[in-house]
Formats: structure tokens, C-alpha cells, sequence
């Protein structure tokens, strides 16, 4: 049994996340890929995100994993938003562990071996507005949401009610979301009232007025 390099696969295969056809071309030498990665499987060299997406394993690794860059490749298209993009944008305090995306497609949970991956169903009307690319380094561009579309589309995906005037939206955003007033100036209202020209939604109209 040839026993697959690892030096020169690392050569072969510079960044940490990859899939089967960039593995498949790095294996093309051996006879029986889809055996060689099964190999390396078991042994911990690559580890398996999902069918088709994979990551070196933390002894072959040269570099951290971009958690955002595979929240974007394991279920397509999607765009990171929620509470992770408003963590990501510095808008609310806590550390979110669970990676979450909106998506046209339907509602999906994968739980990998890098963690929780969540993806909830946004309407195809309201899904391409205010998705920006970010650089999380610069080797790794991602499609997250706005700081303005990752706040619609979570009043719009949690049903957030009850918001009827300036009162109840500052206490929606100061005490549900716990976004500092300050970090207020950070949502621009033309990008606000532009989205929701889309999103159509009551609450987001009162929080428009307020802020």
C-alpha cells in the first residue's frame, strides 16, 4: 500500500479549507483516490465538513480555519447574517458560537467538526439586498450580510412584534439585541430605508424612525 505524502500534498493544496476536486487533482498520481482519502481520513491528516468539503487536520495545518469562508461553501448560495454578522460588525456584545446564514433555499442545521453551521430561509425577493464581500484576512473574501440587512432579516426571520413606536424600539434594541447606543451610528438609515423598501416590515420602520 503506497502511503500518500503529506509534504507534497500540503504543496500541492496551499489553503486550509478545500474541496474533492482540488484533493482528487493533488491525489491524481495514486491509484484508488477516493481509497487515499479515506485513508487520510482516518489517520486525521483532512478532516470532513461535509460530503465534497474538507479542512487539514489541526497537526497538518499551516494556518487557522476561516470559519466564514466555509459557512459560505457548505450549503449554497447563502450570506452570513443574524446575530453572527451583527457579532461580526461589533453590534452586539456576546461571542455567537453558532454560525448563522440566511439562504433562498430551505431552513438547514450541519453540525461539523468545526462546529454549528445554521442557514434559515429568506424569501428570493428579499435575499441579494445588502449582501457585501468582506475581507475576514486578506486571503479570504466572504459574502456577509450589512450591518442593516443582518438587522432586518433578524426582525424579519424571528418574527420580532410589538414594536410600535420609538419607545419600544429602543427597548428592542437596547435590552433584546443589547446593542450599545452608542454602536447606534453604525446603521446608516438611507441603507435601512432602502432595504426595507424589500423587506416591507412595520417593525423595521419604527426602528428606522428611532434611529
Amino acid at each position: 500500500m503506497t502511503i500518500v505524502n503529506t509534504f507534497q500534498l500540503r504543496k500541492a493544496i496551499a489553503q486550509e479549507e478545500f474541496d474533492y476536486l482540488l484533493l482528487a487533482g493533488a491525489l491524481s498520481q495514486y491509484i484508488a483516490v477516493r481509497q487515499k482519502i479515506n485513508e487520510l481520513l482516518k489517520a486525521g491528516v483532512i478532516l470532513r465538513v461535509k460530503k465534497g468539503l474538507y479542512v487539514f487536520g489541526p497537526e497538518y495545518s499551516q494556518a487557522p480555519v476561516v470559519k466564514e469562508v466555509l459557512a459560505n461553501l457548505i450549503y449554497g448560495p447563502s450570506c452570513i447574517s443574524l446575530e453572527y454578522a451583527l457579532a461580526y460588525h461589533g453590534l452586539i456584545p456576546e461571542r455567537v458560537e453558532t454560525l448563522t446564514s440566511v439562504t433562498p433555499k430551505r431552513d438547514k442545521e450541519f453540525q461539523t467538526p468545526l462546529g454549528q453551521f445554521s442557514y434559515r430561509y429568506l424569501a428570493a425577493d428579499k435575499y441579494p439586498h445588502g449582501i457585501e464581500q468582506v475581507w475576514v484576512d486578506r486571503n479570504h473574501p466572504v459574502f456577509m450580510a450589512s450591518p442593516e440587512k443582518a438587522l432586518c432579516d433578524y426582525v424579519v426571520l424571528n418574527r420580532v412584534s410589538g414594536i410600535i413606536g420609538s419607545k419600544s424600539a429602543r427597548e428592542f434594541l437596547e435590552s433584546d439585541l443589547r446593542i450599545d447606543r452608542e454602536n447606534w451610528k453604525q446603521f446608516s438609515p438611507d441603507a435601512l430605508r432602502k432595504l426595507n423598501q424589500c423587506y416591507r416590515n412595520k417593525s423595521i420602520e419604527h426602528i428606522l424612525e428611532t434611529l
